[in-house]
């Protein structure tokens, strides 16, 4: 057995998501855990060097998590050929003009999404990658969720029948900032610094239809400033332009029609942070993050609508949840896992990549024209 370094320049690593998911949960976790097993035996051992702009908290998470290397020097660390990915969770309008730097350096490519702030530049990206060569990730966690992974073993079981509708639920009361410290960050609701739900999430939405309920062909959405005015971290208060819910509507293959609500002004009652509903002519199904439950058609009440007495049938009694038959590792690793083995060679096909993350961006620039527009609009599929 041999050992086989990849050196990783891992940028915007000091926000929420990079530091917890991708460097904390993922990279470090798998240098502890001895590094990424091939099939022929050998190993390969992730060697990051954090980057970020906060010489302190850099040199404090490299402490903390092990890591021999930190710079505030982007640069120098994109043209450094001893690395040979450069991966990207900081902001969204600053990723693609450091993507193309890096893919233009040689360095393979997995990031976060959005992968730009526009279809056009996304479009440039993967077909810049395509050109130079280079092996390219886009994240896409949500298909590695434990419950969004049950609910694709009972679609394909056939459980299901055909598929009629999805009906997806997703978000939480994000805090204004002056009663609560707010649990995400101010740029999320600035449209000058890339902010916005449906730039956001949209990205989310397509991979899941895409890869779960079938192809994403048209969109309805509507987008809505329901909090117009927030309170920063430093506790000023600022103009909140930038959509925080959207409502959609999306036609996908097969005649299955998606309505996915995305809000950080709701309230929860629902089994989950995010639910998803499927209806099938065989069965239906209800997934969160963790749990999956179903219930067949012979399993299926028959209610009757009466208002005028009390309601007799206890419409979650006649579900079964779907058993823990497998181990669900942390999504965010599970994909670091399968990208690292993609670039030693060892995974031929990595499906979910720059051209995957421009179909992203097109759904939710779409999403965005729907709005502006108030009508439908067409996805026609992407050259690159």
């Amino acid at each position: 057995m041999s050992v086989k370094r990849i050196g990783i320049v891992m940028n915007g690593v000091t926000g929420r998501m990079g530091m917890n998911q991708h460097l904390i949960r993922s990279i470090a976790a798998i240098m502890a855990d001895g590094g990424v097993r091939l099939k022929s035996g050998d190993v390969i051992m992730p060697d990051p060097i954090l980057v970020g702009r906060n010489e302190s908290k850099l040199a404090a998470l490299a402490k903390a998590h092990g890591v021999s290397r930190w710079t505030t020097d982007i640069d120098a660390a994109i043209k450094d050929s001893k690395d040979e990915i450069f991966f990207d969770a900081a902001t969204t309008q600053l990723r693609a003009e450091l993507v193309k730097r890096a893919i233009e350096a040689g360095k393979h490519i997995y990031c976060e999404k959005p992968t730009a702030d526009n279809l056009d530049t996304a479009v440039e990206m993967a077909s810049l990658a395509k050109r130079h060569g280079i092996k390219h990730g886009v994240v896409q966690d949500k298909l590695f969720l434990p419950g969004l992974r049950k609910l694709k073993t009972v679609i394909d079981s056939g459980f299901l029948g055909r598929i009629l509708s999805v009906r997806g639920e997703f978000g939480y009361w994000v805090f204004e900032g002056d009663w609560y410290p707010a649990q995400r960050p101010a740029w999320n609701y600035k449209l000058a610094e890339g902010g916005g739900i449906i730039l956001d999430m949209l990205c989310h939405w397509r991979y899941v239809l895409d890869n779960v309920f079938g192809n994403v062909r048209s969109v309805s959405c509507l987008g809505a400033t329901h909090i117009p005015e927030r309170v920063d971290d430093d506790g000023k208060p600022y103009a909140a332009d930038a959509d925080d819910a959207a409502y959609a509507t999306f036609q996908l293959d097969g005649g299955v029609v998606a309505q996915i609500n995305s809000s950080w002004c709701t309230r929860v009652r629902r089994d989950d942070l995010v639910t998803f509903h499927v209806d099938g002519t065989l069965g239906s199904a209800v997934a969160g993050l963790h749990k999956c439950w179903t219930q067949a058609r012979v399993n299926t009440p028959k209610p009757v609508w009466n208002p005028d007495i009390p309601q007799t049938i206890n419409f979650f009694e006649n579900w079964q949840e779907v058993p823990d038959n497998s181990v669900y590792p942390n999504g965010f690793r599970v994909q670091w896992e399968m990208f690292l083995r993609h670039v030693a060679g060892d995974l031929p096909e990595f499906p979910w990549n720059l051209e995957a993350g421009a179909r992203g961006v097109q759904l939710a620039e779409a999403g965005l024209r729907s709005w502006q527009e108030r009508r439908w609009v067409d996805l026609p599929d992407l050259s690159f």
